[in-house]
């Protein structure tokens, strides 16, 4: 696959973003305004692995938006979002490699902006405390849900939140499912706690969310 393609699925956009080194020559619609936070950007040596060659991809369902790069690392995300941001803003990510720290640069973090973070790592293998870190920062705006679906040794306030599928290292399959609506509402849940909330479109922030039975209002 190559940037740009697209996978004839019903009734969503998939487009890729990134595939084989290469990355998106335009803007998604509605995108491609200047990053100012890109002239603070750190720049890392160019990365020859496999990982470089990922396909991150969009999946847009109505006003629903979930980026996906898969394994990508720090210089090619960076080329989405600098010196113009490609992409603009999103509703899901899912953490990029796992929460490693050879991605997530906080330049495409705080660039797309994601009303919830999903992380996907092991008890051993990523959630780096740099990447743990910058996703806390991000959630300290309310709306923001970080969560991941094995827990490492370092992340004792989000397993006390109950935000982790997976206690124990040895896995027990639990996941972390999203239902989203073409109207841009969305809703995560814990399979493990059944810990649940809801997500209203962005331009209706400040109707009441519910969370196990309990209404919230995101200021986001």
């Amino acid at each position: 696959m190559k940037p740009g393609d697209k996978l004839p699925i019903k009734g969503v956009d998939f487009e890729v973003l990134a595939a084989a080194g290469e990355h998106a020559s335009s803007a998604l619609a509605g995108a491609g305004q200047p990053n100012s936070l890109c002239t603070s950007a750190e720049q890392r040596a160019v990365d020859p692995s496999e990982n470089a060659r990922s396909i991150g991809s969009m999946l847009t369902f109505g006003k629903f938006r979930f980026i996906n790069l898969a394994d990508l690392t720090w210089n090619k995300e960076l080329e989405l979002v600098c010196p113009n941001n490609l992409i603009g803003t999103v509703d899901l990510y899912l953490v990029t490699h796992h929460g490693m720290n050879l991605s997530g640069s906080p330049t495409i973090v705080h660039a797309i902006r994601p009303r919830v973070a999903v992380m996907n790592n092991g008890a051993k293998k990523g959630g780096s405390p740099e990447a743990w870190g910058d996703r806390q920062r991000l959630s300290g705006t309310p709306g923001i849900l970080a969560t991941a679906l094995r827990s490492g040794q370092r992340q004792g306030k989000e397993r006390a939140r109950g935000l982790f599928a997976n206690l124990e290292e040895k896995c027990e399959g639990h996941y972390i499912k999203i239902s989203a609506q073409p109207n841009g509402t969305f809703t995560v849940t814990n399979s493990r706690n059944k810990l649940t909330r809801t997500y209203q479109p962005k331009g209706d922030l400040r109707q009441p969310h519910r969370e196990q039975g309990r209404s919230y209002v995101s200021l986001d």
